[in-house]
């Protein structure tokens, strides 16, 4: 076997690993929103009009949850921000407890704009983290 076939493979393996049978296609994701103003309230529910079939079918099924933004949740990790503002600070937050982080989560991620939160059972796929770093998109893992 070459050294990128071994490499699917223990990535596969890990992605087994991790999700549970009863989600074939992937854990649910759960996005942190912030709805701290009327505002933050009608630009949410304007993005959700304009989901696609696809996402709307996500939302439908339960794969894609939402979650209210804590003020943890939108904390800086000490040592991160070194007196400037972080670049991205005030891009929404989507927090991602366990699962996968595909390449599809990260151009979700980079269509809204939004920096992402990786629990200590999330598993960033390396062709997202290429994606992430084309795309601009922040990734922050928890420790």
């Amino acid at each position: 076997m070459s050294e990128p076939e071994e490499l699917r493979a223990l990535v596969r393996e890990v992605i087994r690993d991790v999700l549970p049978s009863g989600f074939p296609g992937g854990l649910p994701m759960a996005e942190t929103v912030n709805l701290s103003t009327d505002e933050d309230l009608a630009v949410f529910v304007k993005r959700l009009l304009d989901l696609d079939p696809d996402q709307r079918e996500e939302l439908r099924s339960g794969r894609k949850r939402f979650r209210l933004a804590t003020t943890s949740a939108l904390s800086v990790p000490a040592g991160a921000a070194n007196g400037a503002e972080r670049a991205g600070e005030s891009a929404p937050v989507r927090r991602i407890e366990r699962g996968a982080v595909t390449e599809a989560v990260i151009k979700a991620a980079a269509r809204a704009g939004e920096r992402l939160v990786l629990g200590r059972g999330a598993v960033l796929t390396p062709l997202a983290r290429d994606r992430a770093r084309a795309s601009g998109v922040q990734i922050e893992k928890e420790r």
